[in-house]
């Protein structure tokens, strides 16, 4: 982590003429924030979106942040129960049905649309095979021949709300004994990569994705088209002991930035902070992209960002901030 946060402030301090040296009294500083805690969701996007929050709070207000590695549903528990972590980041809102509980009951503050587009999620296939099979782009289609798409769909991680929704979804739309079965993946990680062996070899693949991601910027996939959005369904898929799924399209999702209510009274600098941190899909795909094509981890894909977006993220800061990051605005 050491080591991280040196590289990071070097390639702040050059790319905004300060030098390493003015980021060495950050330390002095910790009391004033003290300890704060933050998720890091098992998804590249919000894992970016933590390093790079991560690196301003310690760096610019004196934090000691601790990561909790999580996904949604068991961070929004532990939230609920515990009133940690203080704050969670890339909540995919509409997918969440006790997302908007716990702000009705402000337990939870929602302080940014993190992402400033909004999120997409839905199902796909790679465009080689739309272009080849273009009847595989409806589920009728998918249907009549499972066996074109490989006969499984590729399903998110234990612990996503994708994980409840998309079973709740599969299991209105009876695909049990129709040849195509649920294949869900351990990881993030194993998702992506299925992804890219597909492509890799022009082979089938049907499943879950959502965007803005580094693997639909770099993989054209196609939505197949199963039905609409229907807001009451949308909402009972979302829980686990859902009476009577139907299916349901996801909506616009709102991807947010939240914190818990006990540390939006007590860390007000802070959630003025993360108010500010935003993304478009276009700047978080392209950070992404980097990432993938080189292999990098999320703490160095934050100081590619900080390195080469400064127009973004210098206005996030307040100017006792900059003035802590000896950060030279022109």
């Amino acid at each position: 982590m050491k080591k991280y946060l040196l590289g990071a402030a070097v390639a702040a301090a050059s790319v905004l003429g300060g030098t390493p040296a003015h980021f060495g009294t950050t330390a002095a500083h910790a009391a004033e924030c003290g300890e704060v805690s933050i998720t890091e969701m098992d998804w590249a996007s919000s894992q970016v979106v933590t390093a790079v929050a991560a690196f301003l709070m310690e760096q610019g207000y004196g934090c000691k942040v601790q990561k909790v590695p999580s996904s949604t549903v068991p961070a929004l528990t532990s939230l609920a129960e515990t009133g940690e972590p203080d704050i969670l980041t890339e909540v995919w809102a509409n997918s969440t049905p006790a997302y908007q509980g716990l702000v009705d009951e402000g337990k939870l503050v929602e302080v940014a649309n993190v992402l400033s587009d909004g999120g997409v999620e839905a199902w796909w296939i790679p465009a080689y095979l739309a272009e080849s099979n273009p009847e595989l782009t409806t589920w009728e289609g998918i249907m009549k021949n499972p066996a074109a798409v490989g006969g499984k769909f590729h399903d998110c991680p234990s612990g996503w709300a994708c994980d409840i929704i998309n079973n709740n979804n599969l299991k209105a739309l009876k695909i049990e004994g129709t040849g195509l079965e649920r294949f869900q993946h351990g990881s993030g990680e194993t998702l992506q990569t299925s992804i890219a062996a597909a492509y890799a070899d022009k082979a089938p693949w049907f499943g879950y994705y959502w965007a803005p991601t580094a693997v639909l910027g770099k993989y054209p996939m196609v939505q197949v088209k199963v039905g609409d959005h229907n807001a009451e369904a949308h909402t009972c898929n979302g829980k686990v002991d859902c009476a009577d799924p139907k299916y349901s399209a996801y909506p616009a999702a709102k991807v947010a930035t939240a914190v818990s209510g006990t540390f939006a009274k007590e860390k007000p600098e802070i959630v003025a902070l993360l108010k500010n941190v935003s993304f478009t899909n276009a700047q978080m795909g392209a950070v992404l992209a980097w990432r993938l094509d080189n292999n990098a981890s999320n703490e160095e894909a934050a100081v590619h960002f900080l390195t080469n977006y400064k127009e973004v993220w210098a206005g996030w800061l307040s100017a006792d901030a900059k003035a802590k990051l000896a950060l030279i605005l022109k």
